[in-house]
């Protein structure tokens, strides 16, 4: 007679049972699988037994917990990827993750390695981030060591003019607390005071010769920045150029009318242009100086009357131009890339002062001096915006939040961007003097003035603003 031999008692799961027989604890996840075994083992039993009886041979079949163990799937394309639980917690639930390609052919043991658990160990450690990770590449740009010389010429000569205002003042502090040189500062501070020379209209401290300076054409070249103009203007009338937008510096401004670096005097043979600016720049100690002898101007309504009425042939201002960034530290808030915001409905004095002086009214558009500084925008940080706004009411400027690159690198740093600035001219708007003009002929003027300066936007948006995300926009 056949004996068949009688599997021992499984060992206690529950861990009250466990308790009562003195044993250590077990896992859930250790009894399952150990139970799992045994139901497999004494099935295997049972059906060897039956095969002995009935002499028939009984088909293999695959253990369900040999491949819950391993724990391996495979997808469509045949790749193995492993699963685990990493960890787990007081009430049996666990978290179950699929291993990287790389990493399949790992064994639990050697995650626990990796994770530094023991045993019971991994569900009392929590482990945190990995240190260090993420810095292995860097989110801003470094410049390389092997820059061309005309490069880092053309970088010193644009940070030197971005900031000539915080180099002049520290400049005179300097000198300020030399004790050698107060006899000097002192009668020089009172002269800056009571002087009118930046509204004089005379142009007597201009420069011819730092004005064309060669220097000067690494600062245009820098971007690069060119002049264009639709038609040629007769140095026998007088004109009053409309620089549109303003953007944060208005570096085109400067490259284009404060310079000879992009050919001014090439262009427009016979013309004398003045660069206007605040008032309270020729209150700047040494700054107000560079500014004479660059040749710039007050904007102040004295200042520019007085340039449109002196010098040229006949002593009456024939041949003279003044060259005013109509937007003003207002539309600097909306200097925003590939986008381009004029504030311009409600401004007419530039076209009362042009009625008055009988000159004509010349519009100016620069593609790309937007696209030169990055700031933050004034619908996402609007608290921001009333503050620059109430800080324009009170000093009559502002301070718009930008940044763009730097020396040594190219993404932060208050140096404009490398692009491409283009300067264009448009054709003169003939305009008849009146000593007192009427709101009429002035509005009559304004649209005309805006007409042109919309003819010049769809004639060369696709050759200079091929990146714009809008179209031109007048506002204000």
């Amino acid at each position: 007679m056949a004996t068949v031999s009688v599997p021992l008692k499984a060992e206690p799961a529950r861990p009250e049972v466990r308790q009562e027989h003195h044993l250590a604890p077990k896992s859930y996840a250790t009894a399952a699988g150990a139970r799992e075994n045994r139901n497999g083992d004494a099935n295997a039993g049972a059906d060897a037994l039956r095969s002995r009886v009935s002499g028939t041979k009984m088909p293999k079949k695959a253990s369900s917990s040999r491949a819950a163990a391993n724990g391996v799937q495979k997808d469509k394309k045949g790749a193995q990827e492993r699963l685990y639980e990493a960890f787990e917690d007081a009430n049996g639930g666990h978290l179950t993750s699929i291993r990287p390609r790389h990493d399949a052919d790992r064994t639990d043991e050697d995650e626990k390695e990796k994770l530094g658990l023991r045993g019971g160990e991994k569900d009392k450690l929590v482990s945190g981030r990995r240190a260090g990770a993420g810095w292995e590449k860097s989110g801003i740009r470094f410049a390389p060591l092997n820059v061309p010389l005309k490069r880092r010429l053309q970088t010193f000569i644009v940070l030197l003019h971005t900031l000539s205002i915080p180099f002049f003042l520290s400049l005179f502090f300097f000198l300020c607390a030399i004790p050698l040189c107060w006899p000097v500062l002192v009668p020089y501070l009172l002269y800056v005071t009571l002087s009118d020379a930046g509204a004089s209209g005379t142009l007597a401290r201009r420069s011819h010769r730092l004005r064309s300076a060669r220097f000067w054409s690494l600062f245009a070249s820098y971007f690069p920045a060119r002049l264009h103009r639709s038609e040629e203007l007769p140095p026998t009338r007088k004109y009053v150029f409309g620089y549109h937008p303003h953007g944060i510096i208005s570096h085109g401004a400067f490259a284009a009318f404060a310079t000879e670096a992009m050919g001014f005097s090439q262009l427009f043979p016979g013309i004398t242009n003045t660069l206007l600016t605040l008032e309270s720049n020729f209150r700047i100690p040494l700054y107000r100086d560079y500014l004479l002898a660059m040749g710039v101007g007050s904007v102040s309504r004295a200042s520019c009357e007085k340039l449109l009425s002196k010098g040229g042939p006949n002593g009456e201002g024939m041949g003279r131009a003044i060259t005013i960034v109509v937007g003003g530290a207002a539309e600097s808030l909306d200097a925003l890339p590939h986008s381009l915001r004029l504030v311009l409905k409600r401004r007419k004095g530039f076209v009362k002062l042009a009625i008055r002086t009988g000159a004509d009214l010349v519009p100016v558009l620069a593609f790309g001096e937007n696209e030169l500084y990055e700031q933050v925008q004034p619908h996402m940080h609007p608290g921001i915006h009333r503050v620059q706004l109430l800080v324009k009411r009170l000093l009559g400027f502002t301070i718009p939040l930008f940044h763009a690159r730097g020396v040594f690198n190219y993404d932060v740093g208050m140096l404009p961007y490398r692009r491409p600035l283009n300067v264009v001219v448009g054709r003169p708007l003939k305009v008849a003097q009146k000593e007192r003009p009427d709101e009429a002929y002035v509005d009559e003027m304004h649209a005309l003035y805006v007409e042109e300066l919309e003819r010049l936007w769809r004639e060369w948006r696709d050759v200079f603003a091929k990146d714009r995300v809008e179209e031109m926009q007048i506002v204000e």
